[in-house]
């Protein structure tokens, strides 16, 4: 399968994870989008920092790449909140003229009913939950970490804020996927939030359901073709293989989520 694109591909992680040579990000997806005659670069952003501060990495990251490659634009898939990292750079910092698409994987642009049940524990407890991590991801390499920010981020009131500040620019395609877990113990390593999530607000992947996550051109909802379902773990090839190699009715390797999306880009000239 050939997908070359006209732009190369900047792919943005989610939080809580930075993009490391020794522990990659994205399992196999690179490889794959590589094989499909994608040119990939990564984002490096740090793992916990506002989405203002990771915007504006983002936009010196990719001048950066147009620089270096000699390209008008790039295209962006963005997991996780790094979709919302991009939608800050393409829209309140002025990227769109040189980003040709944005692509999110379950990324929580309506923002989260379960945080917002989260924050309603006294304001202290959630400081001190951040400071905390703050103090972990700069031993990790983060350079300004701001997790406080980032939980209030995520709340359904601040997502409705920074989707009326954040437009879709009329210059980038966007589409989104989302992705689901057929019950909560799907995953081993996404059971408990999975469950309490599927309290509140129904599917979800571990962390995010699909109404969450829905954004522009939504390609609907990604399902496993094994009865455990797609998690959030499973969206970036935590565990580096397949889901199954049987055929049906769903997803049965990650990877052709991204070729799928990449397709697209690709039938669309970018």
């Amino acid at each position: 399968m050939n997908n070359s694109l006209r732009y190369p591909v900047l792919l943005v992680h989610g939080m809580g994870f930075r993009d490391d040579q020794l522990i990659g990000y994205w399992g196999r997806i690179p490889r794959a989008l590589g094989r499909a005659g994608a040119t990939l670069f990564y984002g490096n952003q740090d793992s916990n920092a506002s989405i203002e501060t990771n915007g504006a990495h983002l936009a010196r990251r990719i001048e950066e790449i147009l620089a270096q490659t000699g390209a008008e634009k790039v295209n962006i898939i963005a997991h996780s909140k790094g979709g919302l990292d991009a939608r800050y750079a393409i829209s309140s910092l002025g990227m769109g003229d040189r980003v040709a698409s944005l692509t999110t994987m379950s990324t929580p642009h309506h923002g989260s009913k379960t945080v917002d049940l989260l924050l309603r524990v006294p304001d202290c407890l959630v400081r001190f939950a951040g400071f905390c991590t703050d103090c972990w991801f700069r031993l990790l390499g983060d350079k300004k970490p701001h997790s406080y920010s980032v939980f209030h981020a995520l709340c359904t009131r601040s997502a409705e804020v920074f989707n009326q500040n954040n437009p879709d620019d009329p210059r980038v395609y966007y589409q989104s996927y989302s992705f689901a877990m057929k019950h909560p113990f799907g995953d081993i390593l996404m059971w408990l939030p999975a469950l309490a999530v599927w309290a509140i607000e129904g599917e979800n992947d571990g962390l995010l359901s699909p109404a969450s996550t829905r954004w522009s051109n939504w390609k609907g909802v990604c399902r496993g073709v094994t009865g455990r379902g797609i998690s959030h773990c499973d969206e970036v090839d935590l565990r580096r293989h397949r889901f199954t190699k049987r055929s049906g009715d769903g997803v049965s390797d990650i990877t052709h989520v991204y070729l799928d999306a990449l397709s697209e880009l690709s039938r669309r000239g970018l």
